[in-house]
This record gives C-alpha cells, sequence and structure tokens, in this order.
C-alpha cells in the first residue's frame, strides 16, 4: 500500500479531533466561566530512507532522506484568557477579575475548582454552586445562614444582615496552579487538580499571591472567541477535504497498479 493513503488517514483523524475540539467550543459560546480549547498538530514518525553521513577530506557530506507518514495531535490546550463580564445584578453572582479559581467542595470533601461564579444559598444556609457544591473560604466552606441583604467585597468578603446587624460571615478564597493547562475537566464547569497541574496556591483575592479580585452582582461568560472558532471550522473542514482528496488519489494510483496485468 502507498504510505500516501496511511498518512491521509491519519490526518482525517487529527482533522475530526479539531473539529470536535472547535464544536464544542461553539457549543459553550455562552457558558459562564468556561475556557476554549486549541488543537495543536504534530508530525508523526519519519521513515528514515537514508541516512545522513559526514564531509570528509576528499567529498561532501550527504543529507538524509527522510518521508513522513501522517500528523496526530499533539494536545488540546486550555486557554486562560479572561472572558467578559455580565452585569446580573444578583448578590450572590460574583467574577474572578485576574487569576485564580473559586475552590469548591463535595459532600465528600473533595475539592475541584472553577472560574464559573453563579453561586446560590441552599436550604442550610451554605454558599453554594448550581450543582450544590459547597463554595470554601478561609475557616472551610460559607454559611450564611439566615442572613439577609448579602454582599461579597472586592476581597471575597461575605457580609450580611443578622438581627438587624451588618456582620461579616466568611471570605471566599481563591486558588491558582503553576500550570493551569494540566487541570482536568470534570464536567459542569468544574476541574480537578491533578499532578500535571502542580500544587495549589491558596490564599484570598487580591492578597499578592497573583490572585485577581472579585467582582461581585457579575459573571464572567465564556472566553470563546467565534471569529477564530469559525476560522477554525473552515480550516478542519478543508484540511479533512484535503485529506480525503489524497486518499482518493492514492486509490487512482492503486487501480492503475492493479490494471497493468490485463
Amino acid at each position: 500500500m502507498l504510505r500516501s493513503m496511511f498518512s491521509a488517514v491519519s490526518g482525517l483523524r487529527s482533522h475530526q479531533t479539531m473539529m470536535d475540539v472547535t464544536g464544542n467550543n461553539v457549543a459553550n459560546v455562552n457558558t459562564a466561566g468556561y475556557k476554549s480549547v486549541r488543537t495543536t498538530f504534530q508530525e508523526t514518525l519519519t521513515q528514515v530512507v537514508r541516512g545522513g553521513t559526514a564531509g570528509g577530506a576528499n567529498n561532501g557530506g550527504v543529507n538524509p532522506m527522510q518521508l513522513g507518514l501522517g500528523s496526530s495531535v499533539a494536545a488540546t490546550d486550555l486557554v486562560f484568557t479572561q472572558g467578559a463580564s455580565q452585569v446580573t445584578g444578583r448578590a450572590t453572582d460574583v467574577a474572578i477579575q485576574g487569576d485564580g479559581f473559586f475552590v469548591v467542595q463535595d459532600a465528600a470533601g473533595t475539592n475541584f475548582y472553577t472560574r464559573a461564579g453563579a453561586f446560590g444559598v441552599d436550604n442550610n444556609g451554605n454558599l453554594v454552586t448550581p450543582e450544590g457544591l459547597r463554595v470554601t473560604g478561609t475557616n472551610g466552606p460559607i454559611n450564611v445562614g439566615q442572613a439577609t441583604d448579602l454582599a461579597i467585597g472586592s476581597d471575597g468578603t461575605v457580609t450580611g444582615r443578622v438581627d438587624g446587624q451588618q456582620q461579616q460571615l466568611g471570605q471566599i478564597q481563591l486558588a491558582r496552579f503553576p500550570n493551569p493547562g494540566g487541570l482536568t475537566r470534570v464536567g459542569n464547569g468544574l476541574f480537578d487538580a491533578g499532578d500535571a497541574a502542580g500544587a495549589p496556591i491558596v490564599g484570598v483575592p487580591g492578597d499578592g499571591n497573583g490572585l485577581g479580585g472579585l467582582q461581585a452582582g457579575t459573571l464572567e461568560m465564556s472566553n470563546v472567541d467565534m471569529a477564530a472558532e469559525f476560522t477554525n471550522l473552515i480550516l478542519a473542514q478543508r484540511g479533512f477535504q484535503a485529506n480525503a482528496r489524497t486518499i482518493t488519489a492514492s486509490d487512482e494510483l492503486l487501480q492503475e497498479l492493479v490494471n497493468l496485468k490485463r
């Protein structure tokens, strides 16, 4: 079989993955806190047909002769640029202005990380995500009880009115990672900290550890660039089409070879 056919098949797979990634980005264009993904290709194995030699006193050197064997997806990288802020007016909606992630906790006490700050209060007075995960503060999960007139400051301080008195109810903490691209998506806008991300650096918003401040009454929206994504759709489509045409041309060459004996 021709090498070109197998190379083109690998190109089809790579561009199909690019189309999948781009389609998911477009689907989440209005998802709060969503971070887009970029597809990066790489060359696969290269077959050395002839090795290279160094030049001598009486002869010149010879460069190696190599034939490529297609492409593959090297990585699907997370893009952590800041998303646009949308004003909601809800006291418990909060957006991070700068680096960092909210730290949320499930019923088993496992920590997850998110940029989506669409929080609410459950029947036990806990500050929670839409999925029911508790938002953690400097002293554990934040509980506002039956407080009214809730407000969240730029430093994460949560205040409310209890028995007619304004009181501090907790302080939201943020975390950042040496390699945020190493975080693992687990769905619902949540990330899990794996070994690749490094140990989290936890602190309060704007404390000088590289953590951003908070803006209450707003949500950080998706950072998907629709112009770029539609351009990527065209590139993926044309790349897929070109590789399919290469398979067709390779098939025609094989057909000519088979038809030699007639």
